[in-house]
């Protein structure tokens, strides 16, 4: 294995464990009906530059460190930056189960039966693929409201096309191969056929596909949410992001920064990972090696 992608495997899981941080604090400040970590405001730490100190919030009179500064509300950008890891690997997560199976499920049927069955996934997958996708996640957000649901559901529902498009012209191939012609002679049923042999073939596709995918629904999320159509009320990046751009012509540059540098290197990864996955699974990769 490349030292890169060791690196990369390295910062994913600093990633992850930041995410677990944020689901434990977010949880425990749920559990406990109090304002969490990252919420609470501070105004004697307001607009503090990354390695600070200052008072307390509470009246105990300790110091509080600032590892990455603090914002407008004297809230630690470095908790609000782990809260942000939080909802960006919830969105990344939730938006794949609904994307990736979706489209393996359309692009098995369309590839596999082929005649009228691919006909109809086509129409279904260009007609989603015509339609705009930040207005459907509005539509989206109009029904069910502004929160992470609609993200999920908007995100998911508009990305899985690409999975779709591509599973489909791999099950096409595969259809053709010796051993489906085998299981078909053998009577083995079309669904036995599409998820017992064909879906084993085709399992490198969607590991890929998770790892494009992944980062892509974050930025959408991040894009958003600085719209303000996306996560209200909690440090989502593009939250972040929208509350530090106000900020930079007083000089406040850190907030936006290291919000900024959080998503590219994130991105960053999940596309090197994703490189890295195709030229190892793919085997027309792996033949021409």
């Amino acid at each position: 294995m490349k030292f890169s992608v060791k690196l990369c495997l390295a910062i994913l899981v600093l990633y992850f464990a930041a995410a677990i941080y944020g689901e434990v604090e977010y949880h425990i400040a749920r559990s406990n009906d109090k304002t969490a970590s990252y919420n609470v405001v501070n105004l004697q730490a307001r607009y503090l530059p990354p390695l600070s100190w200052a008072p307390s919030s509470d009246s105990s009179g300790d110091k509080e460190f600032f590892l990455l500064g603090s914002d407008n509300l004297g809230r630690s950008v470095a908790l609000r930056l782990m809260q942000g890891t939080r909802i960006a690997f919830h969105v990344g997560i939730m938006t794949s189960l609904i994307a990736i199976p979706l489209g393996v499920l359309l692009g098995l049927l369309g590839g596999y039966f082929k005649g009228w069955v691919d006909s109809i996934v086509v129409w279904i997958s260009t007609t989603v693929a015509s339609m705009p996708g930040l207005l459907f996640i509005l539509a989206i957000s109009l029904v069910v409201g502004q929160g992470l649901l609609g993200i999920y559901l908007g995100i998911g529902l508009t990305t899985w096309v690409g999975v779709c498009r591509t599973i489909r012209a791999e099950v096409m191939k595969q259809s053709e191969r010796a051993y489906v012609q085998a299981a078909k002679t053998l009577g083995y049923s079309h669904l036995r056929i599409m998820f017992r042999h064909i879906l084993p073939n085709v399992a490198h596709i969607i590991l890929i596909q998770f790892s494009i995918r992944f980062p892509s629904a974050i930025s959408t999320e991040v894009f958003i949410s600085f719209l303000g159509i996306g996560v209200q009320g909690e440090p989502s990046w593009g939250v972040m992001i929208d509350n530090a751009r106000r900020r930079l012509c007083q000089g406040v540059w850190w907030e936006m920064t290291f919000t900024t540098i959080a998503i590219f290197v994130l991105v960053l990864v999940f596309n090197h990972l994703a490189d890295y996955l195709r030229d190892r699974l793919d085997p027309a990769l792996r033949s021409d090696r």
